[in-house]
């Protein structure tokens, strides 16, 4: 297994392995909680009932996608990458698509699969790995910097240490209240850990905050550790009932819309979240991914295999960057994380105990280690600095990795082409430039 995943080319040893792998899962647990909440609309009180997803088979989907991809992302790839449905993407799925476009779940779940399909295709003739490749070094240093910032946004807004504000859209939440006291008591010690050099102090700290929380009383202590396992096939295989009982439903303009805007979303996402977490790793060399394919493949494969067990797109988690920060470095890492995800099937009433104050101080630190990159990019020349800083700025501001992505990607062949450095500029870079245009007109 060592000789594997390169444990002594890469400086790693099972006990770092071991710990990142935790990390990750615990800093990406919430997805099993949230998943089967947003799918099934549980907060919209007035959808009908019989059109919900069922909430116990979509926790099992979700559960098992999440280690299906990740193990294919640990063996294929060999990065310490966990995958598992996204948040954003499953937003979309229920709110605009369910509510808005008022198609069925089950036609939902099509789009995804189709949308994945496409993935794998895209990825077996390397299409997506040579657009990764065809970046510019500053924009992939300015998405792995603007998604810090995302998720230190998103780490103190759970934290309710930034909330919402009628007047400046955004302000200081109540400092007093006792679960934004226990994120800054968790913020604060896994400082202290990281400043002391402690191996694996992001995951030490969310530990001692869980049970500083459980102390204290704002964190439950379990009465039941073992639970029964949901049955799947509410929602195991709804997608060939759109296929093959309902075809007309295949050949209309919200499917298309669907199918387009789940595409784009995650391709952006993904390729993102995968060159930020080799950043974080150290992994990235001359510029490019190494088995950037096997990767993609992880990833595309996984939302084909998730959207057959009833959940939405299932992309790279950019919470991996907790486990690589806490010494993960290879795909041992995701191995260890992707059990958790099956043992979690069984131990269900337990992750109550894993909430937002727990995970958002390591969402927090981890942002600031990713900032780091920034001082790579050469600001002092304009045609740079403009395209890296709104990649940067629009991701927290929009709550969007890929708009800040597509709005980075417009300006810089703009900037570029005004400097007379056309030459400079890869032909792929002309393609996104339109496409995001489009993409701002007629989808978002």
């Amino acid at each position: 297994m060592k000789k594997y995943f390169q444990f002594d080319e890469l400086g790693t040893n099972y006990r770092r392995e071991i710990i990142g792998g935790v990390t990750t899962f615990l800093s990406m647990a919430y997805i099993l909680i949230l998943n089967p909440l947003t799918l099934s609309l549980s907060s919209v009180k007035d959808f009908p009932d019989e059109l919900r997803m069922d909430s116990g088979a979509v926790f099992v989907a979700t559960a098992l996608a999440a280690a299906i991809g990740t193990l294919i992302m640990a063996f294929l790839a060999k990065y310490p990458i966990a995958l598992a449905p996204g948040v954003g993407l499953n937003a979309f799925f229920a709110y605009t698509v369910l509510l808005t476009l008022g198609m069925s779940w089950q036609q939902a779940l099509t789009g995804v699969l189709f949308s994945g399909v496409i993935f794998v295709i895209l990825t077996l003739f390397g299409f997506r790995e040579k657009i990764i490749n065809a970046i510019p070094v500053e924009l992939k240093l300015a998405v792995g910097a603007g998604i810090g910032l995302f998720i230190t946004f998103i780490g103190l807004r759970n934290a309710g240490i930034i909330v919402d504000n009628d007047a400046t859209l955004v302000g200081l939440g109540d400092l007093t209240d006792g679960n934004t006291l226990l994120a800054i008591f968790g913020i604060v010690l896994t400082i202290i850990l990281m400043t002391r050099g402690w191996k694996g102090a992001i995951f030490i700290g969310m530990i001692i905050t869980t049970l500083a929380g459980m102390v204290v009383g704002l964190i439950d202590i379990p009465h039941k550790i073992v639970g029964a396992v949901p049955s799947i096939a509410p929602t195991f295989g709804a997608p060939f009932e759109t296929l093959f009982h309902h075809t007309s439903d295949l050949f209309t303009v919200k499917m298309l819309i669907v199918v387009l805007t789940f595409l784009f979303v995650d391709f952006f996402d993904t390729a993102g979240t995968l060159v930020a977490v080799a950043n974080q790793a150290g992994l990235m060399k001359n510029n490019k991914l190494p088995r950037a394919g096997r990767a993609l493949f992880a990833d595309s494969s996984a939302t084909v295999i998730g959207s057959i067990l009833g959940t939405s797109t299932t992309t790279a988690y950019i919470e991996s960057t907790a486990g690589v920060a806490a010494g993960a470095r290879t795909g041992f890492a995701s191995v260890i994380t992707a059990i958790l995800f099956l043992l979690s099937l069984f131990f269900f009433p337990v992750l109550g105990v894993i909430t937002s104050p727990v995970t958002a101080p390591a969402l927090i630190v981890v942002g600031v280690l990713m900032v780091s990159t920034l001082n790579e990019i050469d600001w002092k020349k304009f045609e740079i600095a403009v395209p890296a800083f709104f990649t940067i700025i629009m991701m927290p501001l929009t709550y969007s990795i890929a708009t800040g992505i597509g709005i980075g990607f417009i300006f810089y062949p703009v900037t570029m082409l005004l400097k007379g450095r056309w030459k400079e500029i890869h032909p792929v870079m002309y393609v996104f430039f339109f496409i995001f245009i489009l993409y701002f007109i007629f989808i978002l």
